[in-house]
């Protein structure tokens, strides 16, 4: 074969440690020569490692030499000159390459050695890294036309705050000492305005605190099990939003269950990895109270179906999939149709977002134009 696989002459040698050397390819940076070494790869760094992998095996390299290419070819100090180095040892000393790939698990997600491993398994390694190829580039093209649907209201949003935090600061305390020097009475727009920037001039720095307090509180709480699901069910359920990241995590589940599937993993372990890299955690959780009730290891559109996370006509067309002896064609169908459906969402969401943006920002600008206004012209009468 193309890779290398593992002579039966040399004894394997047994994992030296996994959960400290796991612990240690967890570190970001790592004092190494003097010099900050990165020892976890992107997601983008992933893609291209495994496509260029493929070619350089697929040319006649065993699994070794095209490792050993792909360290020469990263930069010093870079993580793939690290990753892949750390890859090629492990596999000279008779590790399997699934296993070494399981030691850099802030590289390589749960799915990528399974994987693997089925590729070592049934002889088609090429073939199993062309599908983990084809599953990152679908993956990281959906979590983009996410980023972009998303960046451009926060983009808004931030500028507004600003340009009202400046209007507040340093051009509403301009015209109230003109206000106060006229000494007539004002409207109680203009008085809520005023004191608005009052408030924010005196203590803004407690509100900066605040604020900063809330975020870290916020920031620690998303991270516990409860605040996940909190989270990740509002997801699912926030009008425009829910479109969008409801149909991409069916969408990703779906090709990642077929991935898994095609290249003989069975249904249970499938479930598992699904579940540990799905990324939303109301879906993880219903799959791992699917997989429970999964018996005989082959139907999973009824434990599905039971859990309400999951729409009709997804576990009805995966229903119709295990009756017809083809799981995994039902899952393309079913990630297809939820791919179209997150991008005809993501189109409806910018569509929709720009009118409700330029409202907001009108009903702002508005107040505070509308609150000097009637100032101006109490004043102007008062002098008549």
């Amino acid at each position: 074969m193309g890779y290398a696989r593992k002579s039966a002459s040399t004894p394997r040698q047994p994992a030296a440690q996994p959960k400290q050397d796991a612990a240690k390819t967890s570190v970001w940076n790592a004092q190494i020569g003097g010099a900050k070494q990165k020892t976890a790869m992107k997601g983008v760094e992933v893609l291209l490692f495994t496509s260029e992998l493929a070619d350089l095996i697929e040319a006649g390299m065993t699994l070794g030499q095209a490792l050993k290419a792909l360290a020469g070819q990263g930069e010093e100090g870079s993580a793939q000159r690290y990753v892949c180095q750390d890859l090629c040892d492990r596999i000279v000393r008779g590790e399997n390459f699934s296993d070494a790939c399981a030691h850099h698990p802030k590289s390589f997600e749960p799915l990528y050695s399974n994987m693997i491993r089925a590729g070592e398994a049934s002889g088609a390694m090429v073939e199993v890294l062309r599908r983990l190829v084809d599953h990152y580039e679908r993956y990281d093209n959906m979590r983009g036309k996410i980023k972009s649907a998303l960046s451009y209201p926060l983009i808004v949003l931030v500028f507004g705050v600003l340009a009202m935090i400046g209007a507040l600061v340093w051009i509403i305390p301009q015209f109230q000492k003109v206000f106060d020097s006229m000494g007539a009475s004002l409207p109680l727009p203009t008085q809520i305005l005023i004191g608005m920037s009052n408030a924010l001039i005196h203590y803004g720095w407690m509100m900066a605190i605040g604020a900063v307090l809330a975020a870290l509180w916020f920031n620690k709480w998303r991270k516990s099990d409860s605040g996940r699901l909190k989270i990740d069910g509002w997801k699912l359920k926030m009008p425009l939003v829910k479109g969008i990241v409801a149909c991409g995590a069916y969408a990703s589940l779906a090709y990642t269950l077929k991935t898994l599937l095609v290249n003989g993993v069975n249904v249970l372990q499938a479930l598992k990895i699904s579940e540990e890299t799905c990324g939303n955690a109301v879906i993880a959780q219903a799959l791992a109270t699917a997989r429970k009730r999964v018996t005989d290891g082959t139907s999973i559109s009824g434990p599905l179906a039971s859990s309400g996370v999951f729409p009709r006509l997804m576990t009805d067309m995966l229903a119709v999939g295990e009756q017809a002896g083809d799981m995994a064609g039902s899952l393309e169908h079913i990630g297809k149709r939820y791919q179209k459906d997150m991008d005809r969402n993501i189109t409806a969401f910018t569509n929709a977002l720009e009118p409700i943006l330029i409202v907001m920002i009108a009903v702002a600008v508005g107040f505070v134009a509308i609150a000097i206004l009637m100032a101006v012209f109490k004043v102007s009468s008062s002098l008549g």
